[in-house]
């Protein structure tokens, strides 16, 4: 009996310092991830969820099960994520949109400082600056030189107010001395249609949203706002070749769990995704969307983070930007 009840204590004192340590992550996963994708099928964020669910579970013969989530503006699948138990077994593409901005003008249930674990970078991608086939302005140095002449008189569209394209051309104003008006628009489809149909004088978008239109020559690409040209677009300029050197904008993508997820668990998550982007099958399907692939440190990743919310905070202080 004595020798029962010392077995039975064992048992407890090392049931009660597993439960101290947290959840066991030797034998990480032991159950399929979910891979929440904030955004509904279509577009870049869920090409880059799936195919990065498809690629982890070929490399590691995990389990992953990609599960959309649109709704408030791309930033309800962050706040499933921020609520979910930090084991591991829930990830997020999240971006620019609905890390670094959305928090910054409206209120959310998530802080993506304190309540998101970055796991990796995965891809960038700049915008792309459009005009009408037929508009006069052949250049960016064009457009520019006509909207200091007429301060607010010309008109640009946007896929929405404070999003990604938003501040890359409230960026682009403050960098270039110059005023315009700014048209949003609920998302790229609309902005893009109304350009062609000539109700716009200017676009911004993102490269996935423009190529197909640009390819046929139905806009005008002037500039990128990446620091180098993009590849799926090498013929058209950097804002910064046209004389605004500091200029530079892009847009990330990247992994995320919830914080508080192991430290090992983060280092066999990274690991993968990092083995993932290094091939060139996965940079060349992204490389076709407009997208730059890449990986980085979760501790890399966090400062780019730290570093895209000061700029992107600055810019909205300065322009006043507000969302109603």
């Amino acid at each position: 009996m004595l020798q029962r009840r010392i077995f039975t204590a064992a048992l407890l004192a090392a049931a009660s310092l597993a439960h101290a340590q947290g959840p066991n992550t030797a034998a990480y996963p032991s159950k399929p991830i979910r891979v929440i994708i904030p955004s509904t099928p279509g577009g870049g964020t869920d090409f880059i969820g799936r195919n990065l669910a498809t690629h982890m579970a070929e490399a590691k013969g995990w389990v992953l099960v990609p599960d959309n989530r649109p709704g408030a503006g791309t930033a309800l699948g962050l706040s499933e994520l921020a609520r979910a138990a930090p084991t591991g077994y829930d990830i997020v593409i999240g971006q620019s949109d609905n890390v670094s901005l959305i928090p910054l003008l409206m209120k959310t249930s998530y802080d993506p400082i304190k309540d998101l674990q970055p796991i990796s970078l995965l891809a960038t991608t700049p915008m792309v600056i459009l005009v009408m086939a037929n508009s006069p302005y052949k250049t960016l140095n064009d457009l520019i030189e006509a909207a200091r002449k007429a301060p607010g008189q010309l008109n640009y569209g946007t896929s929405g107010t404070g999003g990604s394209v938003h501040i890359s051309m409230e960026m682009l104003q403050a960098a270039g001395g110059f005023k315009m008006q700014h048209v949003p628009y609920k998302g790229s489809s609309p902005a893009l249609a109304d350009l062609m149909g000539g109700h716009l004088m200017v676009a911004g978008a993102s490269i996935s949203s423009a190529t197909t239109l640009i390819q046929s020559g139905k806009v005008r690409a002037l500039a990128v706002t990446s620091a180098a040209r993009n590849a799926s677009l090498p013929d058209v300029p950097t804002v910064a070749e046209s004389g605004y050197k500091n200029y530079s904008f892009v847009t990330y993508y990247g992994v995320f769990a919830p914080a508080g997820t192991p430290a090992e668990v983060v280092k066999s998550l990274n690991a993968v995704v990092t083995q993932v982007m290094a091939r060139p099958d996965v940079r060349a399907a992204y490389a076709k969307q407009g997208l730059e692939a890449s990986s980085s440190t979760p501790q890399a990743f966090a400062k780019l983070i730290e570093q895209d919310i000061a700029k992107a905070k600055a810019t909205i202080q300065a322009a006043n930007i507000q969302v109603q």
